[in-house]
């Protein structure tokens, strides 16, 4: 596998849903990093031989504006929550350098969501691994010392099937929201760069 630009966190294995078959052939391991100042950056691979990556539909490239539906294509997404609080917000980005941002107080309950600048995405094709990095800045999280998150990604191949993939998947099926999939806890990091 591909060296991947997270400097300090493991990548985790994501989890396809078993209610919708994972293409054969295809991984997909994430992982995301706190920053100095309480910036996040998140990374996903899909790793695949080229002929399996060749599967994979892959948005066509855009503006890196906000869009609204990116879920329905291959996108990435991070749910990153306050631990131990009810509110929570989602990211999507699509290797096409679109992105979108949403905030809720309850499960699917939307709330208002605090501006950042926009997410950069980086999209990096390479041999046997699709890699996305983006950053969160701090003013798109919630200003806490751990948060707790769920990191998927939906895949859309040539054959029209959409597989979900999560580090937990607490429901029969698929939802990324459902608090018990935000298993992945960080200690952030607040502290200014010197």
């Amino acid at each position: 596998m591909a060296a991947m630009p997270l400097s300090t966190t493991r990548l985790l294995d994501l989890q396809p849903h078993p209610a919708q078959p994972a293409p054969p052939g295809i991984s997909v391991v994430a992982g995301a990093e706190p920053l100095p100042g309480g910036s996040l950056r998140l990374g996903f691979v899909i790793c695949g031989d080229p002929a399996d990556l060749a599967r994979v539909v892959l948005p066509e490239a855009s503006a890196p504006i906000r869009v609204d539906g990116l879920w329905q294509r291959t996108c990435c997404e991070a749910f990153i929550a306050a631990a131990d609080e009810e509110a929570y917000r989602e990211f999507n980005f699509s290797p096409a350098s679109a992105w979108a941002a949403y905030a809720f107080s309850a499960y699917r309950k939307a709330a208002a969501l605090p501006l950042g600048p926009v997410p950069p995405i980086a999209f990096i094709p390479s041999g046997g691994t699709l890699t996305l990095v983006t950053t969160l800045a701090a003013g798109w999280l919630p200003r806490a010392p751990r948060l707790c998150m769920n990191l998927s990604l939906v895949l859309e191949t040539t054959d029209g099937a959409r597989s979900y993939w999560a580090l937990a998947h607490p429901g029969a099926q698929p939802d990324f929201h459902h608090r018990d999939g935000f298993v992945l806890t960080l200690e952030m990091n607040h502290e200014a760069r010197p």
